[in-house]
């Protein structure tokens, strides 16, 4: 049945309006990416226990879309989490880079944020966003599984935002 424009009412009109939804690709694309995230563990101290309990059943990251790979292929979103020597960064580093664009960084713990309790080292870089570009930052020492959730969805907030402003950001 055709219809013309001047034939549509507004009942028909609000019916349209609760029943086709409309968006655009970046949208959908977005939602994908933000709820089906692969990251990678780079656990390097007592953080990176709490990162192994956000994916056991207890608090099961799983359900949230977030399968952890052991390869920078497969992956693209790095959780480091501990402390991050200067021996460490360039390691760290390479493994970013083999990550495929689009890619995020979360930094978990104080250690991995701002050097922690060892930032009078010599050893331990002050923060991993010397080395990579860090999306989303998660305090403590060493923060509870229920804040690394917290945090991954931070960055799936972060990942509709800019598809949806177009403020999407590829690092290097």
């Amino acid at each position: 049945m055709v219809m013309n424009l001047e034939e549509i009412t507004p009942e028909m009109e609000a019916e349209l309006h609760r029943n086709v939804l409309t968006t655009t690709l970046d949208n959908v694309k977005a939602w994908a990416r933000s709820n089906s995230l692969w990251p990678m563990t780079f656990g390097l101290a007592c953080c990176a226990i709490e990162m192994m309990g956000a994916s056991a059943p207890h608090y099961d990251m799983d359900r949230f879309g977030s399968f952890f790979r052991a390869s920078p292929r497969q992956s693209d979103v790095m959780i480091v989490a501990g402390t991050v020597t200067k021996k460490m960064g360039p390691l760290l580093r390479r493994l970013y880079d083999q990550m495929p664009e689009p890619k995020w960084v979360i930094a978990m713990g104080s250690c991995a944020t701002a050097g922690g309790p060892y930032v009078k080292s010599y050893a331990v870089i002050k923060g991993v966003d010397q080395i990579v570009p860090v999306d989303v930052y998660i305090p403590g020492c060493p923060p509870n599984p229920a804040a690394l959730i917290y945090g991954i969805y931070k960055l799936k907030e972060k990942i509709r935002y800019e598809a949806k402003t177009g403020k999407g950001v590829t690092h290097s």
